[in-house]
């Protein structure tokens, strides 16, 4: 079947979920590859630019992820125009290209000592491809979700993109595990083993691109496009100035709690807790695990009473327990202990991980839906996702770490405000058991 070629009728209980499974799956390249590049960044940095000491090196490998990370504001405008113009489907399909594409590059691509400048170059438009995607991926797969899953069931089926979110990271961290403990040395590592995974993402890439060939195109989108009369475009989504702010509120609190407890996680608890590297790894694989598993439980519970209550939960939770909690943590001198506490946190940002998408696009009409949740995501998630670990250790650096936790509870305040005044009596997220089916015009 041609990879553009979408399904059309009724669909099947197995091809809704094969096609839910396929539209979130994109999720899994994202965070495997934010893991990757920044893990395995002290093995391939000499292989790219001039050489340097080792500081030098790093800086340069990490502001060329700085800037494929700012590329995702551009890759959720021009990826939610296609997904608006040309449907969700065609959009995931180039998305997961692009991804593709560019971890083939840096997989392939010959060392600076042979090509010289070019080598550099060739990294930067692998990020600049793969930054363009991952802004694109999360707009086009929560509008597809939203789409393609049953109105009564739409929160549980939405839940699982940050399912294969998490199991992005989850393999990221495994595949760091077996190579650096199992399989090669840190001369292998350095000399040619850092390829390996890049390598493994463009498999998994062509993979999703195969499962994907065979997914449903929103019915919702088709009806659209016969219309008319309907629009999309930036000039439209204009139009919706109060769902773009709910947007951007909900992402604000949302993405700085999870990436704190995800991503800076690992760090925090070797540089301030004092557990060992060791210790700190099995930690948060262990934490990702039970927090992936629950994901949908708490997607099931949306679509029986309401995604308002799951939100405010979220906000609630979140303004009185994450200072306790990162004090707790940071003098945790037991593995099991901060386990515990890491896992109570993410359980506590689960209602909002587990319906954000969902919520923000029921928010918006179809035929602006994917650039109403992909723009504005994009840019919250790149001004305060992407400098949350940046912000706690320049905190820690000036001798003032307790701030940060201020910071991450202002930021989910902000996200509380949002829910309450914001939206406070949207149809999309008030609505008790059976959510209504977003409009169409």
């Amino acid at each position: 079947m041609p990879v553009f070629q979408p399904r059309t009728g009724a669909l099947t209980t197995a091809q809704r979920i094969r096609s839910i499974i396929a539209g979130s799956s994109g999720n899994l390249i994202e965070y495997y590859d934010w893991y990757v590049y920044a893990a395995f960044s002290m093995y391939f940095a000499r292989s790219f630019f001039p050489p340097g000491n080792a500081t030098t090196e790093l800086l340069r490998s990490a502001a060329v992820f700085a800037i494929g990370f700012l590329m995702r504001p551009v890759g959720g405008w021009l990826m939610g125009l296609m997904a608006d113009r040309y449907g969700r489907r065609a959009a995931l399909s180039l998305s997961i290209i692009a991804m593709c594409t560019g971890s083939l590059a840096i997989a392939v691509c010959p060392t600076y000592g042979r090509i010289g400048l070019a080598a550099p170059s060739v990294l930067l438009f692998a990020r600049l491809l793969q930054g363009l995607s991952l802004g694109g991926e999360y707009g086009a797969s929560a509008t597809y979700l939203s789409e393609i899953a049953p109105p009564a069931r739409r929160g549980f089926y939405a839940s699982f993109q940050y399912v294969t979110l998490v199991m992005g990271q989850l393999l990221a961290l495994v595949v760091l595990l077996v190579l650096q403990f199992v399989l090669l040395s840190p001369a292998q590592l350095g000399a040619w083993g850092w390829r390996v995974p890049f390598g493994i993402g463009a498999l998994l890439a062509l993979s999703i691109l195969w499962f994907r060939r065979g997914m449903a195109e929103s019915e919702q989108f088709s009806a659209a496009t016969r219309d008319k009369n309907a629009h999309g475009g930036l000039r439209v989504l204009l139009h919706h100035p109060r769902e773009v702010l709910g947007v951007c509120g909900l992402t604000l609190g949302g993405t700085v709690a999870f990436y704190t407890f995800t991503i800076y996680m690992q760090k925090y608890l070797v540089n301030t807790a004092g557990l060992n590297k060791e210790q700190s790894t099995l930690v948060s694989t262990a934490s990702l695990a039970v927090f992936a598993l629950v994901q949908p439980a708490f997607g099931a519970l949306s679509d029986r009473v309401g995604r308002r209550r799951l939100l405010l939960s979220f906000g609630v939770i979140g303004c009185l327990c994450t200072m306790p909690l990162m004090q707790a943590l940071s003098t945790v001198h037991s593995p099991l202990a901060a386990f515990g506490l890491v896992t109570a946190a993410l359980l506590g940002i689960s209602g909002y991980t587990s319906i954000n998408a969902v919520v923000k696009a029921e928010l918006f009409p179809t035929r602006v839906r994917a650039l109403g949740v992909a723009l504005p995501y994009a840019l919250t998630v790149s001004v305060f996702g992407g400098t949350a670990e940046y912000v706690a250790l320049w905190f820690k650096q000036i001798g003032h770490e307790g701030l940060f936790y201020w910071y991450v509870t202002g930021c989910i305040a902000c996200s509380l405000l949002t829910v309450l005044f914001v939206l406070p009596g949207h149809d999309r997220i008030t609505t008790e058991g059976h959510p209504p089916a977003p409009a169409t015009k």
